[in-house]
Parts: C-alpha cells; sequence; structure tokens
C-alpha cells in the first residue's frame, strides 16, 4: 500500500499519528497504512508527517473522506454499532453500511484501503451499459410506451431476476439517454417526465364552487376504505383540455390502481358524466364496485341520482384536498403524458382512451412491486369470482 518506491504518503503518516495519538499500537497501526511497526514508531518519536509526497486525490463534495473512513475504522474497533458511526458522521447508515461492506466488513476494514480503492474506481472509466444490445432495445420499447426510468429499472428486475445483464438503474437511463442522448431517444425520454407544470398551484385560489346537495363527506366513508386492503373503493375526477372546454373522466380502484376512463364527446355536464360512470362501474363485479370518492364539482350535481340507480355511494373530498383522492392525482398525473392540457378532448375517440386505458393499465407501479394494475385486478377478479 506504500507508493511506487515504498514511501508512504502525507496522508498516511498523518493517518498513523493520529491513531497513536488515540492511543492504538504501532503494530496495528502498521497494518492499517501499510508499513512496519519500527517505522511507525520512529515516525511518532520524531513527529514526522510532512516530508512525504501527498497522495494526490481529493474524493467529490459529499463523498466520504480519508477523516471519515478514520472515524469508521476507529468506531468499528470500538464496537460502536453503525447507526452511532452515522450519526457522528451525519451519514445515512446505509452509506456507513455499504463502505463497511466494500472495505471487507467489520473485522477486515481498513480505512486507508478503502480510500484507496475509492480512488482507482473514481479513475476506472465506466463503460455505458446501454450502449446498444437487448437491453437498449427493451429500454427504448418501454420508453415508447411511456414508461418511467423508475417503472422500466424495476421491472426489468423482475422479469430478468437471473440475468444481471438485463438490469440497469432509473439512474443510468436518465445519464445514458438524457444527458448523453441523441435524436429521437431524447425526446422520448423527456416524453416520461410526469409534471409538465412550471409552478403549483396556490392553495390559497378563492373557491367558487358551490356545496351540492345531498352530499355526503369523505369523513363518513368506511373505515375499511382506508388501508386499502378490501377492493372495489375507487376514486374519480375530471382532467380537462383545451381551455377547459372538454373533459375525460377518471376511476381508479384503490387497491389495484386500475384505471377506467370516461369518454365524454359531448362536454361534461353532469348528465354526461353520470351517464358515462354508470356505463363503466355496472360492467364490474358487484364486488369490485363499492364506493366512489370525488372531488367537489358541479359534474356531481348527479350524484343522487347514481347511487339510487347503482347503490354504489359517491363520498366528496374536503376543498382544497386533492391528497385525499391521492391514487387518482397520481393516475391523472401519468395521463397528461398521453393527453396533455392543450388537448380538445372532445375530439378523442374511444378508441384512442380504450387504447390509452390499457397503457396506463400495463404500466408497472412501484406501489404494486412492480406489478401492472392489469395483473393485480385479474388476480382480484379471480379471488372474488
Amino acid at each position: 500500500m506504500q507508493g511506487k518506491h515504498g514511501h508512504l504518503s502525507r496522508e498516511q503518516k498523518q493517518l498513523a499519528l493520529r491513531l497513536h495519538s488515540k492511543g492504538w499500537r504501532l503494530i496495528d497501526i502498521a497494518r492499517e497504512i501499510g508499513c512496519t511497526a519500527p517505522m511507525v514508531g520512529r515516525m511518532a518519536r520524531e513527529g514526522r508527517h510532512l516530508d512525504g509526497k501527498p497522495f494526490g486525490w481529493e474524493p467529490r463534495e459529499g463523498h466520504l473522506t480519508v477523516f471519515d473512513r478514520e472515524e469508521i475504522l476507529v468506531g468499528l474497533a470500538r464496537g460502536d454499532t453503525l447507526t452511532a458511526i452515522a450519526r457522528s458522521l451525519g451519514r445515512a447508515v446505509s452509506t456507513i453500511s455499504r463502505e463497511v461492506k466494500r472495505g471487507g466488513g467489520r473485522e477486515g476494514y481498513s480505512a486507508w484501503r478503502a480510500h484507496e480503492d475509492a480512488r482507482e474506481q473514481a479513475r476506472r472509466p465506466k463503460p455505458f451499459k446501454l450502449d446498444g444490445g437487448r437491453l437498449l432495445e427493451t429500454v427504448t420499447a418501454q420508453l415508447k410506451q411511456l414508461w418511467s426510468p423508475q417503472e422500466i429499472a424495476a421491472r426489468l428486475r423482475l422479469e430478468h431476476p437471473d440475468d444481471p445483464e438485463m438490469h440497469v438503474s432509473h439512474e443510468t437511463i436518465y445519464q445514458s439517454l438524457f444527458v448523453q442522448g441523441r435524436g429521437q431517444l431524447r425526446r422520448e425520454l423527456a416524453r416520461c417526465l410526469r409534471s409538465g407544470r412550471a409552478a403549483r398551484k396556490s392553495r390559497t385560489a378563492t373557491d367558487r364552487r358551490g356545496r351540492l346537495p345531498g352530499m355526503v363527506m369523505i369523513s363518513e366513508r368506511p373505515a375499511e376504505v382506508e388501508d386499502r386492503a378490501v377492493p372495489g373503493h375507487w376514486e374519480g375526477d375530471l382532467i380537462l383540455g383545451e381551455n377547459s372546454r372538454s373533459a375525460v373522466g377518471t376511476l381508479v380502484e384503490r387497491s389495484t390502481r386500475l384505471t377506467l376512463l370516461l369518454h365524454l364527446p359531448d362536454g361534461k355536464s353532469a348528465d354526461k358524466v353520470e351517464a358515462a360512470m354508470r356505463e363503466a362501474i355496472t360492467a364490474l363485479p358487484a364486488s369490485l364496485a363499492r364506493t366512489i370518492t370525488w372531488d367537489q364539482g358541479a359534474e356531481m350535481a348527479k350524484h343522487s341520482e347514481f347511487t339510487t340507480a347503482t347503490g354504489i355511494p359517491i363520498y366528496f373530498c374536503d376543498p382544497h384536498s386533492p391528497w385525499q383522492r391521492g391514487s387518482n392525482e397520481n393516475t391523472n398525473g401519468l395521463l397528461r403524458q398521453y393527453l396533455p392540457k392543450s388537448t380538445d378532448l372532445s375530439i378523442v375517440t374511444r378508441a384512442e382512451l380504450t387504447a390509452i386505458q390499457d397503457s396506463l393499465n400495463g404500466r408497472p407501479r412501484k406501489t404494486l412491486g412492480y406489478l401492472t394494475p392489469s395483473e393485480k385486478f385479474t388476480e382480484l377478479v379471480a379471488t372474488t369470482g
């Protein structure tokens, strides 16, 4: 671990003297920095630490330094837990755990060897994993389906658990296709960004909506809806088109995230929305259509008629509380990748909506362990059928 000509670097000597001042034995210090115990004793007696050649490398900001690694080494020698070491350094426990594992484990960790290894790793050119081949073809195809890099990365591990060549991190997808991307690939990846919003809407905006007669508020919704263990509870909303003149309805099942899109070519009046909801929901098994939670909007003026016709109660969110139907909000964000706000939704055909619906339901979701909504819904139908 010494230099090319057997000399210790300045940083190694400084580390040796610091460990000596903490009471470490000469033989243990020598093993740590890669020299003999007499050499360490001579350095300690003479206080020599500036005559060595500098190591010549400093880690990037935010990465572990040689002083951090020294604290890890000393903490391990004291028998400290990884959590205690992480706390003393102000680092995540996972960072310390990975460092110790890479450096030989609790019994074999060497601060200086780990620091040298980090320099070599930083110097080593990293080949782009997505330069070509089957992995690139698969990633590109899934980007064209509007899957996000995180969804792609997780789904690849699910589908190819024993094939590391088909594993890639979502960050690598961003780096390889976005930063280094060219032409069509760059544009395809940009479409995977879920929010095109430049600024968030203020929650202090004035609510001009009137209260609908007979509303039953979300506070009275059955407790079983909250934990998502019981299927058949839906969340609904409208997404609006250009200048808010057209709309598409969305219904999302809370347990499986299955999405139903409501075709509203003739407008978003309460009559049209109620009819489209009834058509979609009555096609489901009764056990998978228990409740609907919706925002307070004029399109729900016929909610009582809907409940009378279907037996399915509708519960209303509190004003300015989109998180009370979070599954629907998240799905609407995904839907905007297919139907941007500038779209005239009145001219979108039923066939086009069905294709978008199928794409959404065939998209792996993190919250489902990267299964798709269709796969989860099929499981439920099989168990309740």
